[in-house]
C-alpha cells in the first residue's frame, strides 16, 4: 500500500548528494533571516499540498473555468503582489511548521522533520504570486513542483511523498493507486485551532486499515461482522492507505518521548471510528499494537455521528473514506479530507449507489 523511504543511495550518488546538501546547509546557515533549511528528503516526512488547498483560489479558479488559461495566467501576473487568502490546508501547514520548530530546539542537527512541498499543475508564470504569498505568510516551503497543466502525480514518488493533499479527487485517487497516502480536502468555516499542537484524526476501516471488514458489513450485515471480528480478533487487519502516514507521525512523536516530552508533545493522534468498542474494537487496537503504533485517543462511536466529537477535538485534519461522515464533520466546522478507497465508495449512508448502465 505505501512504501518505506530508502535510507541509502548508490555510493556515487550518495557522495554527490552529500556535497549538494553541505552547500545547501552553508547557504541557509549564512542567511541573515535565519530561515530554516529544508531537511533531506530521505529522512523527512514529506507533505505535498496543492496550491488550491494551501490557498483559497476560488476566485482565480472561476476565471480559469469561465475565461480560459490565458486570462487566468494574466490575472495571476497582474495580481502577483496581492497575497492569496489562506486555504483549507493552511492551518495544517502552520501546525507542521510548529512541530518542526520544536524538533529543531531538541535536535538542532536532525533531518527528521516535516518537509512541505507545493505540488501544483499551475504554469510557472503563476509561480511568482505563489512565492510572494508563501513569503507574505512566512511559510517554510522551499520545494515547488509546477507542472504547467499536466498532472503532478508522477512526481510524488520522486519527491518521496508521505502524504498528498489536493482538492482534485481524480488526482487523489490516482495517487492512492500509486501507493501514496492521499486525500481530497474540503473547505469549511472552522473554529479556532490549536497553535501549539498538531491534531490529526483518522477513521479506521478503509483509512488506517483495509476495507476487508467493511466489505463484510456492507455485504452481510452487522451480526455477521461482529461474529467475524470476534473470530479474527487476534489476526491483524491489513494496512489501509493512511497507515504509513500514522507511522510517520509516530516516528516524530517518539523523538519527543525520548526527551521526556510525552505530556508536552506537539503531535496528537485520534482514532474516530463508527465501530463499537465491545463488539469490534479489540481487533483494531490489537492491529495497531502489532504494527508497533500508538494512537493517543481512540473514540468508538457505535454508529453515532462523528461531527459532535470532532467538534470537541478541533483537529487540523480529519480523514474518512465515506462522504457522509465528511459532510457531517464539515457542517460542524471540522476540516475534513476524503480518502477515496474501498467498498465505501459504492455506498452512501449504507445504501448501494446505483451505477449507470454500461453502454454496449
Amino acid at each position: 500500500m505505501c512504501e518505506v523511504k530508502p535510507n541509502n543511495s548508490a555510493p556515487t550518488e550518495d557522495s554527490a548528494a552529500e556535497k549538494d546538501w553541505a552547500a545547501t546547509k552553508a547557504f541557509f546557515d549564512n542567511l541573515k533571516s535565519n530561515k530554516p533549511r529544508p531537511p533531506k528528503p530521505q529522512y523527512a516526512v514529506t507533505i505535498a499540498v496543492s496550491s488550491r488547498t494551501l490557498f483559497d483560489m476560488a476566485e482565480e479558479r472561476k476565471i480559469y473555468e469561465d475565461e480560459g488559461l490565458e486570462k487566468y495566467a494574466a490575472y495571476q501576473v497582474e495580481h502577483e503582489d496581492d497575497p492569496l487568502k489562506p486555504g483549507v490546508a493552511f492551518p495544517f501547514v502552520k501546525a507542521l511548521m510548529n512541530v518542526n520548530s520544536r524538533l529543531r530546539k531538541l535536535y538542532p542537527d536532525s533531518e527528521e522533520l516535516f518537509d512541505i512541498v507545493l505540488m501544483t499543475n499551475n504554469h510557472a508564470q503563476v509561480g511568482v504570486r505563489l512565492i510572494n504569498s508563501i513569503n507574505h505568510y512566512d511559510l517554510t516551503i522551499e520545494r515547488f513542483c509546477m507542472t504547467g497543466g499536466k498532472s503532478p502525480i508522477g512526481y510524488l514518488k520522486a519527491y518521496l511523498t508521505n502524504l498528498y493533499l489536493s482538492k482534485d479527487s481524480e488526482k487523489v485517487t490516482e495517487a492512492i493507486e500509486e501507493g501514496i497516502a492521499a486525500a481530497t480536502m474540503f473547505m469549511t468555516q472552522t473554529a479556532t485551532l490549536s497553535e501549539t499542537q498538531l491534531r490529526v484524526a483518522f477513521d479506521g476501516d478503509a483509512v488506517l486499515f483495509s476495507d476487508e471488514s467493511e466489505i463484510i458489513v456492507k455485504q452481510h450485515g452487522l451480526d455477521t461482522f461482529f461474529e467475524h471480528e470476534k473470530e479474527f480478533e487476534d489476526k491483524p487487519l491489513a494496512q489501509g492507505p493512511l497507515k504509513c502516514f500514522l507511522e510517520a507521525l509516530g516516528k516524530l512523536q517518539r523523538k519527543f518521548y525520548a526527551k521526556n516530552e510525552r505530556m508536552n508533545c506537539p503531535i496528537r493522534t485520534y482514532l474516530v471510528t463508527a465501530r463499537s468498542a465491545a463488539s469490534s474494537g479489540a481487533r483494531v487496537l490489537k492491529t495497531l499494537r502489532s504494527w508497533g503504533l500508538e494512537i493517543d485517543e481512540a473514540l468508538f462511536l457505535a454508529g453515532a455521528p462523528k461531527g459532535p466529537l470532532l467538534q470537541k477535538i478541533h483537529p487540523h485534519i480529519f480523514f474518512d473514506d465515506q462522504m457522509f461522515h465528511i459532510q457531517g464533520a464539515n457542517e460542524m466546522g471540522t476540516i475534513s479530507a476524503h480518502v477515496p478507497y474501498g467498498i465505501g465508495q459504492k455506498y452512501h449512508k449504507g445504501k448501494l449507489i446505483e451505477q449507470p448502465a454500461k453502454k454496449e
